[in-house]
Formats: structure tokens, C-alpha cells, sequence
């Protein structure tokens, strides 16, 4: 439910609140959004400049910089790590909190770099072809172990210190490149590099939705910690569930009824990725029997429709029973 200022003025004309409560109401609910992430022009702004700076020390980072060589990085990665942390505090003493989550998260993201020019700098980088820092984010090697787990240690270390949301996205990442760099490592070599690693995303993206869901349980309140875990969770378990491969249509009828599981998942929570990826994974499925299945049918489509209708009418009898469905669930 989303109230705003015309809401506000029509419940004012009802008799429902005095004008002056209204003032009173908005100018709380305006200096709380202000402080809530949502889809505000603001907010655009911070996330659009704050993944900027993020990409540009990572994922647009060129080999050019390995010409600074070891100490080299080393050094600016902790220019501008304590660089941050001061505008990160700054932006906290005036009330900024999105701001500063952002800007610590700009932190976390160069722990990576800066272990990887303490390694290059001590001689411990191992002298492979094409394995430098412009790889971390593109190449799957468990040489980057050190790196994840620094930069996990950085992430828990400042989520603790500043108790900010966005702060977990990095930790989210980083456990997911893990689960991926440790495949190979595990299960021997490339004849695994697609079908294992899809089934250990697939769990360890399982295993994430579970964990946001405790910390969704522990954590009620004004900051909504286990949305990043949501999101990369169950963009993982969805991605690797998909890449499953399947001539059976009976497995395939299994996955149909596993996305429809995570779009009730998403009403019961109220968690909108749920419902996306599960209305994404229904689209694929019903793609699937109307170009392979029922491709030369004539009554697929008249099928099809009349579901469509009939979802529509368990929307009907959802909102009419809507207050205690959700209580139960």
C-alpha cells in the first residue's frame, strides 16, 4: 500500500485526520523515505554514481593498471579505502545513510585490489597467462580465493561497524564467485564447468534464500538487510535451475510448478523477486509447449486463454479473502 500527498488531502476532506496532523504525517513519511531506498530520482542518482565508481575499480578496470605493479595498487586501493571510509562517516553525520552505505560499499569492493597488489608486491601471485586483476569479476579460478575471503572479512567488518543495507550486497557476490571458483577446484577440472556448476548455483542459491529468510525473521525493522540475500539468491537458484538439462517433460512440468511455488513464496513474504523470476521461469515453460509441445495444435491457444482467465479469477477471490490468507501464510 503506497500513501502519498493526495491520499493524505482526501483523508482530511473525509473527516479522518485534522489538516494538521496531515502536515505533521507527511513531513515524517517524507524524511523516512528520504532514508528508505526506493525507486526515487535521489536514489537513482546515489546507486547510478555509486556503481560507477564501483565498476570503474573492477569490472572496467583495465591492464594498463598493472603497470603500477604490486605496491603500486596496493597503495591506491588504500588511498582510497580510507578515503572513503571518511566521506562514508561524513555522510552519516549528516544524516545520509544511503549515501554512506553506497560509499563503504565502494570500500569493500576494492579489497580485492588491494590483496591482489599485496600478492603481486610479495611474489606470491602465481605466474599464469592472462590471470590478472581485470579477470576477477569474468574468470572462474580458485587462485582468487584470498581475495573472496578478504573481501568477505571487509564486508562483515564494516556491515557490523555502520549497520548499513547495501553493505551486503558485496558480501552476497562475493559467496556466490566462491561457490563458483571452488567447483573446479573441487570437482576436477572443466568437464564440470556447465552442468556442476549450474547444479552447485542452483544449491548454493537455495541455501542463501534460506539464510535471508532467517535473517528476514531476526531482523525486522527500518532496514531491510536480507533484500540483497533475496536477490542474489534466488537469482541463483532461478539461473541454475534453469540451465538443468531435461528431455523429460515431466521434469519440465516439476520446473512449471517450482515457479508458480516461488510466485507464492513472493505474495506470502512480499518479496517481488520471487514473483519475478517465477512469473520468468512460467513464460519459459508455457514458451516451451507453445513452440515444441502444442506447436501444431489449435486448441493450445483456447487452452491457454481459458488458464489465463482463471488466474485472473484467483486474483478475484485472493483479494477478496486477501486479510486472512496472508495472516495464515
Amino acid at each position: 500500500m503506497r500513501l502519498d500527498r493526495t491520499g493524505l488531502t482526501e483523508a482530511v476532506r473525509e473527516g479522518v485526520l485534522e489538516e494538521a496532523q496531515a502536515e505533521r504525517l507527511w513531513t515524517f513519511l517524507s524524511a523516512r523515505q528520504a532514508a528508505t531506498p526506493g525507486f526515487h530520482f535521489t536514489h537513482i542518482l546515489y546507486y547510478l554514481g555509486g556503481l560507477v565508481a564501483i565498476g570503474a575499480m573492477s569490472l572496467f578496470m583495465t591492464l594498463g593498471w598493472e603497470r603500477f605493479g604490486g605496491w603500486g595498487l596496493l597503495g591506491i586501493a588504500a588511498a582510497y579505502s580510507v578515503a572513503g571510509l571518511r566521506l562514508a562517516n561524513h555522510f552519516l553525520s549528516r544524516a545520509l545513510p544511503i549515501p554512506a552505505g553506497i560509499v563503504a560499499t565502494f570500500v569493500v569492493a576494492l579489497t580485492p585490489l588491494g590483496i591482489y597488489g599485496l600478492q603481486a608486491a610479495l611474489g606470491w601471485w602465481p605466474a599464469v597467462e592472462d590471470l590478472a586483476y581485470r579477470e576477477y569479476h569474468t574468470r572462474i579460478d580458485w587462485r582468487w580465493m584470498f581475495m573472496e575471503l578478504a573481501t568477505l572479512a571487509s564486508g562483515a567488518l564494516l556491515l557490523w561497524r555502520y549497520r548499513l543495507p547495501f553493505l551486503v550486497m558485496p558480501i552476497a557476490v562475493t559467496l556466490w564467485y566462491i561457490s563458483m571458483d571452488l567447483t573446479p577446484f573441487l570437482f576436477g577440472g572443466d568437464e564440470w564447468a556447465w552442468s556442476m556448476r549450474a547444479t552447485v548455483s542452483m544449491w548454493f542459491g537455495l541455501g542463501m534464500t534460506l539464510l535471508a529468510f532467517l535473517v528476514d525473521l531476526r531482523t525486522r525493522g527500518p532496514h531491510d538487510y536480507p533484500f540483497w540475500l533475496y536477490l542474489f539468491g534466488v537469482l541463483t537458484f532461478w539461473g541454475g535451475l534453469t540451465a538443468q538439462h531435461s528431455d523429460s517433460e515431466l521434469v519440465r512440468f516439476g520446473y512449471l510448478l517450482l515457479n508458480l511455488l516461488l510466485i507464492g513464496i513472493g505474495a506470502a513474504l512480499s518479496r517481488r523477486v520471487f514473483a519475478v523470476f517465477g512469473g520468468l521461469g512460467t513464460a519459459f515453460y508455457l514458451g516451451h509447449l507453445a513452440y515444441t509441445v502444442f506447436r501444431d495444435s489449435l486448441l493450445f491457444p483456447f487452452a491457454l486463454t481459458a488458464i489465463g482467465l482463471a488466474v485472473i479469477y484467483a486474483g478475484i477471490l485472493w483479494q477478496k479473502h486477501e486479510s486472512r490468507l496472508s495472516g495464515a501464510l
